[in-house]
């Protein structure tokens, strides 16, 4: 056998299952084709400042909504924004202060809204982060672990101060970006102290018990608003090819190898992974198709109606930790 036959045996096997791999999980993508009108509508969609946030705000503000950037760094944000009004010539996009790592911010943010906006037609909290982005053991200003206190406290605590003015807009939308990560959460311990432990709610600190507690307060939200028009969904965006990917992979913490093999693969992964506009197209999906209203509460991948874990599907399990939130956040709920 020639070498040239030898290397053609183990590169076929190669190319047949890239391509079954693109077409699972790129190829097959859907896309949002709602032709929503977006005119006199607001909208808010919190880190919006890049990736998938800032593909969803671009969206909207083509439809001709005002659009609310909510973003930690306000440099990058107007720098977000600027790109938004060359690119629709919507001259409705703003840039407002949120942190999501501090509760004051959120209510500081929140009562700005309340102020100057008069409606509040879709909230998609966006905006997260996972375990690899931030130093061991980091908490946020009121003492949660990092990334449960930024992914689920802040989005739960501002959806709930927005509350009112979604309401008074209705019928109105709030997205919850979650993660298909969330199938490997176990059943989150919702114990507020322990002995000796000086963080808040010790055990809530893993990126998937984060991504689960999502879906659970999507649905959660649900069946509370049920009668009064303001309809929630949760969604998974897809393994997106973000600069969150090159975050986790040359992290310091990381393995030397692992950041120096960034590079090398960087060129492959546009075989695995879908860009960050067909990353946005499911929350746009949820936030824009006529079909959501009748399907509130529900979980969704790939602009589809998806099962999301038996754990997420617990609802005993979303009202306590819709409690837990509450407590946590300081609302009187």
């Amino acid at each position: 056998m020639t070498m040239s036959s030898v290397s053609f045996t183990w590169l076929l096997p190669i190319l047949v299952a890239c391509g079954v791999y693109y077409w699972q999980f790129v190829g097959s993508r859907c896309y949002c084709i709602s032709d929503a009108d977006l005119t006199n509508k607001t909208v808010i969609v919190t880190g919006a400042n890049s990736g998938i946030g800032w593909w969803t705000a671009l969206d909207f503000a083509q439809r001709g909504a005002r659009v609310i950037l909510a973003c930690r760094n306000l440099q990058k944000g107007e720098d977000a924004a600027k790109e938004i009004k060359t690119r629709t010539g919507n001259s409705e996009v703003v840039v407002r202060h949120l942190d999501l790592a501090s509760l004051q911010s959120v209510r500081e943010f929140a009562n700005k809204i309340i102020e100057s906006e008069e409606r509040l037609d879709i909230l998609v909290n966006n905006a997260g982060v996972a375990l690899i982005q931030t130093p061991q053991g980091s908490t946020t200003e009121d003492n949660f672990h990092y990334v449960f206190g930024i992914n689920h406290f802040g989005h739960f605590l501002l959806t709930n101060l927005l509350l009112d003015l979604l309401k008074k807009s209705a019928p109105s939308r709030v997205v919850t970006v979650s993660s298909a990560m969330h199938h490997f959460s176990a059943e989150p311990n919702l114990t507020r102290s322990v002995p000796g432990v000086d963080v808040l709610y010790p055990y809530l600190q893993s990126y998937f018990t984060s991504k689960l507690a999502n879906v659970l307060f999507a649905r959660e939200l649900a069946r509370r608003e049920a009668s009064s028009g303001v309809v929630s969904a949760s969604i998974h965006p897809g393994a997106i090819n973000s600069c969150m990917v090159k975050n986790h992979m040359t992290a310091e913490s990381q393995p030397g190898i692992v950041a120096t093999l960034y590079y090398p693969l960087f060129p492959l992964m546009w075989l695995f992974l879908i860009d960050e506009e067909a990353g946005a197209q499911t929350t746009l999906h949820c936030a824009l198709d006529n079909s959501i209203p009748q399907l509130s509460g529900s979980y969704f991948d790939n602009c589809q109606l998806m099962a999301p874990s038996a754990l997420a599907q617990d609802d005993e399990l979303a009202r306590r930790l819709w409690q837990v939130s509450c407590e946590a956040t300081g609302l009187g709920c």
